[in-house]
């Protein structure tokens, strides 16, 4: 039985040629812009592809379910059988993502333990989703994953890891080591390189890891005594994790547990991150609500949250925009440790009652613009600071949706490793 959440992995990389072609980025981007998924499959051409090896979401309200599906299944064998893959058994990977804007994203992959995760609301598991669980996802991504031999991954965990001295240190070590891969990502979308640990390496950061779950260390850094541990928070990815599990429980009930605890669909191929990696750069995700009557808004968030117009200790800040204009004011009557979660409740209450539409909006000059149309209300929020996710998750349990960004969607993670997660005889 593995001992650790985070351990090596058996990792098949693609071995053919233009890796440029097989590399694609995560399937549910680019979700209303179908445009980019017709250039990328006009840049695959005949070359291998993971394109081949996904369902992105762009295609679910047109494509046959069934027969991609198929299909995907056809096409992973069909690349296991030619030989199209290197498999790096036992393996961890030192990874560079070179984003749009210049910056280096640095990782860890290898397999995480899907008994150590839990995506319901309330978890108290080592390894926890940041945002809310969308239930209606994952029963088609479910039956994507059923019956592949293969899995893809675009999950990324972070790490708190403030001192830098788990994966930062392999920067330096890495200028003396040989590329394991080293190409362009396809659409203007960056650069991707790779290094493979060693075995005093592997060792190392397997064992740093795991400290982070150290009880002691982590009530002294978060002074919450008694608080479940969170070791990993699930930064991007987190319906893809949360289908990995939901696929392994009902393996589960298929073939008895004791069988499934040593199957490799036990486990899921994740990135590694630290929250404190100098790419990663949280942006606020703000809310403008539509076809309402702007002063009954305001008149309930006056009794909600008794705003006050000047800063107060302990109070969220808060710019409300109409008309183009904004005023900041200070929520007094707080209930979550994030100004983003008292919103988020308030506007979901409301429009229980009320009739209006919520949408959520990149940058505050679109806020800004977008009120001043008629019947229309912007909420600017803070964006949250890095020291402020665990804890928050740790006291509030998961964040409200879209409580933050993570950069554009041409610097979300891109396919390139893959694991098998049937066993030979299936």
């Amino acid at each position: 039985m593995n001992r650790f959440v985070f351990s090596p992995a058996d990792i098949l990389l693609y071995n053919g040629e233009n890796p440029s072609a097989f590399s694609v980025v995560a399937c549910d981007q680019y979700t209303s812009e179908p445009q980019y998924w017709a250039e990328v499959r006009e840049l695959v051409g005949k070359h291998p592809s993971a394109l081949h090896l996904i369902f992105p979401e762009a295609d679910f309200k047109t494509a046959d379910f069934d027969a991609r599906i198929m299909s995907i299944n056809v096409a992973m064998t069909n690349y296991l059988n030619a030989g199209l893959f290197s498999t790096y058994p036992n393996a961890i990977i030192y990874t560079e993502r070179t984003l749009k804007n210049g910056k280096i994203r640095r990782g860890l992959i290898g397999k995480i333990d899907l008994e150590e995760y839990q995506y319901t609301q309330g978890s108290t598991s080592r390894v926890r989703a940041t945002e809310g669980t969308v239930l209606e996802r994952i029963p088609p991504r479910v039956r994507i994953r059923k019956n592949a031999p293969l899995e893809l991954p675009h999950v990324m965990l972070l790490i708190d890891d403030a001192s830098r001295s788990i994966i930062e240190p392999l920067e330096s070590w890495s200028q003396t080591q040989d590329k394991l891969y080293d190409f362009d990502l396809m659409m203007e979308s960056g650069h991707l390189r790779g290094y493979l640990l060693d075995d005093t390496q592997k060792q190392r950061v397997v064992t740093a890891l795991e400290t982070l779950a150290d009880e002691e260390i982590f009530f002294k850094k978060y002074g919450i005594t008694g608080a479940p541990v969170l070791q990993y928070a699930v930064g991007d990815g987190n319906h893809s994790l949360a289908t990995a599990k939901k696929a392994y429980l009902e393996l589960k009930e298929r073939i008895g547990v004791d069988e499934a605890l040593q199957h490799p669909a036990r486990y899921a191929l994740v990135e590694v991150v630290n929250l404190y990696d100098e790419s990663l750069e949280f942006e606020a995700i703000h809310r403008v609500l539509f076809d309402i009557e702007p002063q009954r808004v305001l008149n309930a968030l006056e009794i909600a949250f008794s705003p006050s117009d000047t800063p107060v200790p302990g109070a969220h800040k808060l710019t409300v925009v109409q008309n183009g204009e904004k005023r900041t004011v200070y929520l007094t009557e707080t209930a979550h440790s994030l100004a983003v979660g008292d919103l988020q409740s308030f506007l979901d209450e409301y429009l229980k009652k009320r009739p209006g539409e919520v949408d959520y909006i990149h940058g505050e000059d679109v806020v800004l613009k977008l009120s001043e149309q008629p019947n229309t209300l912007g909420f600017i929020l803070e964006p949250m600071k890095k020291e402020e996710l665990f804890p928050s998750v740790i006291v509030d349990g998961a964040l409200p949706r879209k409580t933050f960004s993570m950069g554009e969607a041409c610097d979300k993670r891109f396919y390139w490793e893959a694991r098998k997660i049937k066993q030979t005889q299936e």
